[in-house]
């Protein structure tokens, strides 16, 4: 544990709310979906930075998979300090190792809290594709089910155009949902309130998330 955390945590001691975004950054994203990807984003971060709590409380990393293979592009940074990045497409789709990548980052941060006593929501995976895994998904698709049966975490996986849903489905055990068109903007003030909703409970609570009509397809 670096000083730096040590002193993070001391300063703010609130409970955490982790949100690991995952996104596909592949060459089928380019073009309208990547742009409409990276304007959902500034809208992710406006909508966050307007509420006090959520900014001290929720947490977001970023895994990227396509430009540039895996990159963890974010690690842990309260909402008060996320800046959203730039993507851009080009690439295969490893989902598979970006998957076990954020499941890594995610264990990681949850040890800091644990060594600094710092509570935690169950932590959320949001994964965003328009494509299927040209990796071995099999292993990360087993680790996903054995940390949603321990309620460890909260894996989300959306559908863009192309997106092969029967492999999603076989990913993750929350049934996938295909986002309407290229609705980015409405996707991540979805995912900003749910976040609010569970920021303002209390740490083990369940909390019921805004209905998703606005931006998927039913």
């Amino acid at each position: 544990m670096s000083y730096l955390d040590d002193t993070e945590f001391a300063i703010n001691p609130d409970p955490r709310c982790p949100c690991v975004l995952l996104l596909d950054t592949s060459a089928s994203m380019n073009g309208e979906a990547i742009n409409a990807l990276n304007q959902g984003l500034q809208t992710f971060q406006v909508d966050l930075g307007q509420d006090a709590l959520a900014q001290r409380r929720v947490e977001i990393a970023i895994v990227t998979f396509g430009n540039g293979g895996v990159q963890a592009l974010q690690d842990f940074v309260t909402a008060n300090q996320f800046h959203a990045p730039t993507l851009f497409a080009a690439g295969n789709t490893p989902m598979g190792e970006a998957i076990n990548r954020a499941l890594d980052m995610l264990r990681e941060r949850k040890r800091q809290y644990k060594e600094n006593a710092i509570p935690y929501y169950r932590p959320w995976l949001f994964m965003i594709t328009d494509g299927a895994p040209t990796d071995d998904w099999q292993v990360a698709a087993q680790h996903i089910r054995e940390e949603e049966s321990a309620k460890e975490l909260a894996f989300f996986a959306v559908g863009v155009t192309n997106a092969d849903m029967s492999k999603l489905a076989q990913i993750t055990v929350r049934r996938p949902i295909m986002l309407q068109g290229l609705k980015f903007n409405e996707l991540f003030l979805w995912l900003s309130r749910s976040q609010k909703r569970v920021s303002a409970s209390k740490v083990g609570e369940q909390t019921p998330l805004p209905p998703t009509e606005d931006w998927s397809v039913v």
